[in-house]
C-alpha cells in the first residue's frame, strides 16, 4: 500500500471541469482517484497528468449505484489508506420542457447529481472519520443552478439547490470530526457540456443568446485553493464564472 503525503478523489474526472482539476489537483502535488463511467477517458486525463509524478488510480465507477461507490471507496483505502479531499463532480442534465419531462429524464438525472453526491460523500465521510489523522475534505459542485434556473432545467436546478443543503449538513456533521465541506458554483466554464453556449442557449425573456465562457483551468485553480486550506478554515461557499454571463443583475 503507497502512503504518499495527500490523497484526492475527483468523481467525473473523465472530461470537463473534473479533468481539469484532476490535473490541478496533481500538479499542487495530490496523488488523485480519478472516477467517471468510462475507463478510457480517465485513463487519458492520467496519462496527461504523468508529468506531475504523482500516483493515480482509475475506477470506471456510476455514483449512482451504491455497490459501486463501496468498491470504489474500498480501491481507493486498498491503494492508498485514507483520503484527504474529495470533489464531488459528477453530473448530468437535461433540456426538457417541464411538461414533457418523463419520470424516467427526472430520475437519471436525481440518481446522478444528488444521490451518487450524497453517496459518495457519505463514502468519504466514513472514511475520513474513521483514518488517522482523522478529518479531511469534501467539496460539492453546485453550479449557478444551485442559485437560478435556467428555461427547462427542472432536475438538474432541483438537484443543485439540493447540494446547497448537502454541504451545509456534511459541514455541520463534520465538525466533530475535522472533515470540512464546501461548495463551488460554477457559471459557463468552457467544457464539452457548455459547447452550446457558442450558438446560442435559451434566456428567460424567451430569447436566444450566445453566452460568454471561461477557461475551466480558473475552476481548478479554486478547487486547488479549497484543497490546501488548513483544517481550521473553510471556503463553505464560492462561485467562479464567467465575467460577463448573464446571471448577475438582469442579464
Amino acid at each position: 500500500m503507497a502512503s504518499p503525503s495527500r490523497i484526492a478523489m475527483v468523481t467525473g474526472a473523465g472530461s470537463g471541469v473534473g479533468r481539469a482539476v484532476a490535473l490541478g489537483l496533481m500538479k499542487a502535488g495530490f496523488s488523485v482517484v480519478l472516477t467517471g463511467r468510462r475507463k478510457e477517458p480517465l485513463d487519458e486525463t492520467a496519462a496527461m497528468g504523468r508529468p506531475n509524478n504523482v500516483q493515480t488510480l482509475t475506477v470506471s465507477t456510476d455514483v449512482g449505484n451504491p455497490d459501486a461507490v463501496n468498491a470504489l471507496f474500498a480501491k481507493t483505502k486498498e491503494t492508498f489508506g485514507r483520503l484527504d479531499f474529495l470533489f464531488n463532480n459528477a453530473g448530468v442534465g437535461t433540456g426538457v420542457p417541464f411538461e414533457d419531462l418523463t419520470f424516467e429524464q427526472w430520475k437519471t438525472v436525481v440518481d446522478t447529481n444528488l444521490t451518487g453526491s450524497f453517496l459518495c460523500a457519505q463514502a468519504a465521510f466514513r472514511m475520513m472519520k474513521d483514518q488517522k489523522p482523522q478529518g479531511g475534505r469534501i467539496v460539492n459542485n453546485g453550479s449557478i443552478s444551485a442559485h437560478t434556473p435556467r428555461p427547462n432545467s427542472t432536475p438538474y436546478t432541483s438537484t443543485k439547490h439540493a447540494i446547497t443543503g448537502l454541504t451545509k449538513c456534511i459541514a455541520l456533521d463534520g465538525r466533530k470530526y475535522d472533515i470540512a465541506c464546501g461548495q463551488i458554483d460554477i457559471g459557463n466554464a468552457a467544457t464539452p457540456m457548455t459547447a452550446r453556449m457558442a450558438k446560442g442557449v435559451p434566456q428567460a425573456n424567451g430569447s436566444t443568446m450566445v453566452e460568454p465562457t471561461m477557461d475551466a483551468v480558473h475552476v481548478a485553480d479554486a478547487i486547488v485553493y479549497m484543497a490546501n486550506l488548513p483544517p481550521d478554515a473553510n471556503a463553505l461557499f464560492m462561485t467562479v464564472m464567467s465575467t460577463k454571463m448573464p446571471f448577475v443583475g438582469r442579464g
